[in-house]
């Protein structure tokens, strides 16, 4: 995501009521946007996908009643805003499961929590990028597609399977996750994309198609799918994670200390 794009997002955003929503929990680990502030489409009407991860104390933990591992706050009263994280024990289970949005979350540029242990959490991420995460983008772009063929599909809709193809198409040719439909269509060029980026940002979140609009886009993404089936062939990306042990002593670690360093 380039650095334009992300002060562009924080030009959006209230920074620091993200970041004390964030903290009204257990001690966070990170906090990041993500959503379509993060995908880089996000209109004035959008509401705002906070997530991150968070610990619990030990006595939270091993007690009689634990607490629940994901923590959902919903708050509206200066955005429509929602925070979901979770317990950094499940956090990395999702990482090590070939799951692309939990990486996305890792790596998003825009941090309005950041911690010591996010930096190390982030290193030991790099051993969680598969190959089998093409699972999560050619899912997410399937579900995607069958909202596309019911009658109230928006350009939303739309962008969104453009964004989870070419991401996971990124990800399989170079090991990175990047989930800004902007500086993924500097690399991959669908002019296409770039007219409805900009539909959709000087329009509303429920824009609809234009009547036999889809039609001309199916036959595109169908390109897409191909060009990410072959490089998903073509990946040298490990077929499991590499940095399992090293995950199990972060969160032992950051369990015994009770808060983030």
């Amino acid at each position: 995501m380039h650095t334009s794009a992300i002060e562009e997002a924080f030009g959006m955003l209230d920074r620091g009521f993200l970041a004390s929503v964030a903290r009204r929990g257990p001690s966070p680990v990170f906090a990041s946007v993500s959503g379509a502030h993060l995908y880089g489409f996000a209109s004035r009407d959008s509401d705002v996908d906070l997530r991150g991860a968070f610990v619990r104390p030990v006595s939270e933990v091993l007690g009689m009643f634990p607490k629940d591992e994901t923590l959902t706050v919903v708050d509206t009263t200066v955005v429509d805003l929602d925070w979901v994280a979770h317990d950094v024990r499940k956090f990395c289970r999702l990482m090590t499961g070939h799951n692309g949005y939990v990486l996305e979350q890792l790596y998003s540029p825009l941090v309005v929590v950041e911690t010591e242990a996010l930096r190390e959490l982030r290193e030991l991420g790099r051993g969680c990028v598969t190959r089998p995460t093409v699972r999560h983008y050619l899912g997410f772009a399937h579900g995607r597609r069958k909202r596309l063929a019911e009658p109230d599909a928006t350009v939303k809709h739309l962008l969104y399977a453009y964004r989870v193809y070419l991401s996971g198409i990124h990800l399989m040719r170079t090991g990175e996750i990047e989930a800004h439909l902007g500086t993924l269509n500097d690399a991959y060029r669908r002019p296409e994309i770039d007219d409805l980026v900009v539909r959709k940002r000087e329009g509303a979140e429920k824009m609809k198609l234009h009547p036999g609009e889809l039609e001309r886009h199916s036959s595109l993404l169908d390109a897409l799918e191909r060009e990410l089936d072959e490089a998903h062939a073509r990946s040298h990306l490990p077929d499991e994670p590499t940095t399992v042990r090293e995950l199990d002593a972060f969160v032992v670690r950051l369990r015994l200390a009770g808060e983030c360093p």
